[in-house]
């Protein structure tokens, strides 16, 4: 079965070394090449949107979420606005956790509790005076609200057929772009019932449902950006707002204004 562009790009990652809690800032559309570790690591943002390519898709993880990495797995990131990030390393027995699976990446919602354990454990002058015990218990607190919280659908799924990858390469220039499958197999050279096909193979789910989902990720990215929300609705392939808002609010149970809201 041939590569996605993620499976290539993993073979030639690099090792780092999770040393500990981290707090930090990415500058806009910054970059972290190909990596992997050898625990599993809880990457949460209090501002900005992070991208999170691996070889079974891309996530996007918006602010006030945090994605689940799990250990071993290749991956990377893009910064989309000023992005301030938050991690956590846990020890490898935890491997799978909050019901995510050992093989793939999760972005999750983030509970009150989860958010002030995360800060506590990353900010310097808090584990001040705490010794190793104290920390091990905020972590254990951090991995119990794991087990509670809900992932939210904001993968897209990688696409191994060269056909598949021109349209999506056709959907990267123009979101909005609306030809149907059989306009694009003009273009590809492969029957609309073909594609059809390899869509539901490859992404699991039909090509209206997977432009759907490119299209609601790409909008995640521009309101990151500071997009106006009419704008990104026009840019992604919505006629009007209210169209955009109503299916942003069923896939992900907000409004753009309050799924973004602190």
């Amino acid at each position: 079965m041939p590569e996605t562009r993620q499976d290539a790009r993993a073979q030639d990652a690099e090792w780092h070394e999770l040393t500990g809690p981290t707090h930090s800032e990415l500058g806009h559309r910054d970059t972290i090449d190909w990596h992997y570790h050898d625990a599993p690591q809880l990457v949460y943002l209090s501002s900005g949107v992070l991208s999170v390519s691996a070889a079974g898709g891309t996530w996007v993880v918006p602010p006030q979420r945090a994605a689940w990495i799990p250990a071993g797995v290749p991956h990377a990131y893009r910064a989309h606005g000023r992005v301030q990030q938050r991690t956590l390393a846990f020890p490898a027995a935890h491997q799978e956790t909050a019901g995510q699976t050992a093989r793939a990446p999760a972005v999750v919602a983030v509970s009150p509790l989860l958010r002030e354990v995360i800060v506590a454990l990353t900010t310097d002058d808090e584990n001040q005076g705490r010794d190793e015990r104290q920390r091990a218990n905020l972590r254990s607190v951090a991995l119990d609200e794991l087990r509670r919280v809900d992932q939210l659908p904001v993968r897209l799924p990688a696409v191994r057929d060269d056909r598949l990858r021109a349209i999506e390469d056709m959907l990267v220039a123009d979101p909005a772009d609306e030809r149907t499958l059989a306009g694009f197999g003009t273009v590809v050279g492969a029957s609309e019932r073909t594609l059809s096909r390899l869509f539901r193979e490859e992404a699991g789910m039909s090509f209206p449902q997977w432009r759907t989902q490119f299209r609601l990720l790409r909008a995640l990215l521009l309101l990151a950006d500071g997009t106006p929300v009419t704008s990104t609705a026009l840019a992604c392939g919505w006629s009007n707002p209210s169209a955009f808002i109503d299916t942003f609010r069923r896939a992900f149970g907000a409004t753009p204004g309050r799924f973004y809201a602190p």
